[in-house]
């Protein structure tokens, strides 16, 4: 495949996760620019489609996990009589494979061999250039490269209306909105990846000192409302709980007003960066450099690269790349006063 090879029909397959999606984004958008003519189509995941409902130019075809063998099924009627000129495979899991066995193209790219796994290699034909330590979003940049679009710079524009923004704000309320808003998106989807509730609310304290407005958000699962309850029974200070209130796209215009978001190894700390919105990211178990908030990567604070190396005795280069670290308690590692110090950091440097 060269760049002067011409597609008019393209099929993207990454059903998972939301801060995976967004990432991808940025490279169907590339995509778009580069092939202004072709049809995009995007098999996706459920819980992802209603964040990205109404992307510009693309055409959605929901694959629901949930309903079992019934969804491959579901894949194969959708495209009966259809072949797409490529498909590109942006996810290894099994069960994305799978799916893309039920997606009719005349090629299908996948990821190098390095990043095979879970028989990836046999639901394939070409594949990308490979990458040395490469973040999840620069991988997803392999992908449209390898079908003629040019290096760029990730932008986003995301697919949120006035009356998405118009819901965010009623929840925010106009005094919030008149000044600085610093938002905490504390929970993961692993318990153990959450920093520990009492130093949310340091922070939270800390930054009501400095003059923003506190706000939590996350899903309406318990694990994230149990979360939010803790932060604020631990905190004097006036927070504004909207854990469980908002809809994706709602919660993406949340994001976009605020001045700075703090957050683990979550999705919201991604659809954050896809608005220019600054992170501080919380890393213990994964190597930020793979899956930091990429356009604020220098904002993290993480303890990933000593427990790696403790665990192993190796480095993060000497290991295969995206080499995870094991343990319940890691996060406890990051202190108040680290996070703090960035704080001030990311409010100097953005001049918030």
């Amino acid at each position: 495949m060269t760049q002067t090879t011409s597609y008019s029909d393209i099929c993207i397959l990454r059903l998972s996760a939301i801060g995976d999606v967004c990432h991808a984004v940025s490279a169907v958008q590339a995509i778009q620019k580069a092939h202004p003519k072709a049809k995009i189509t995007w098999v996706i995941g459920k819980v992802e489609a209603m964040l990205l409902a109404d992307l510009p130019g693309v055409e959605f075809v929901v694959f629901d996990k949930k309903q079992g063998k019934q969804a491959y099924q579901q894949l194969k009627d959708t495209f009966k009589g259809r072949k797409f000129d490529v498909l590109l495979h942006m996810q290894v899991a099994l069960r994305a494979n799978l799916a893309a066995r039920c997606i009719p193209a005349k090629v299908k790219v996948g990821f190098d061999w390095a990043r095979s796994k879970e028989l990836h290699s046999l639901f394939i034909n070409k594949r990308i250039a490979p990458q040395s330590e490469a973040h999840v979003l620069e991988g997803f940049k392999g992908f449209a490269q390898a079908i003629g679009s040019p290096d760029y710079k990730p932008q986003w524009q995301m697919p949120i209306t006035e009356q998405h923004q118009q819901a965010a704000d009623a929840l925010l309320g106009e005094e919030r909105l008149a000044g600085r808003i610093f938002v905490i998106s504390p929970a993961a989807s692993k318990k153990e990846r959450n920093w520990l509730p009492e130093r949310y609310a340091a922070l939270a304290e800390y930054a009501h000192q400095q003059g923003f407005s506190v706000v939590i958000t996350g899903g309406p699962t318990p694990l994230e409302i149990e979360l939010a309850e803790q932060i604020i029974a631990h905190s004097s200070t006036p927070v504004l709980n909207l854990v469980g209130k908002t809809q994706l796209k709602e919660l993406l215009c949340v994001l976009k007003r605020a001045a700075l978001v703090l957050a683990p190894d979550t999705g919201p700390a991604h659809m954050a960066v896809t608005v220019g919105t600054p992170v501080i990211g919380l890393y213990a178990h994964s190597n930020p450099k793979r899956t930091g908030p990429y356009l604020y990567q220098e904002y993290v604070v993480e303890v990933y690269h000593q427990n790696l190396r403790e665990q192993t005795g190796k480095t993060a280069q000497e290991l295969p790349w995206g080499t995870r670290v094991k343990g319940a308690d890691l996060m406890a590692q990051i202190s108040v006063e680290k996070v703090i110090s960035m704080f001030d950091h990311v409010v100097d440097k953005e001049q918030l």
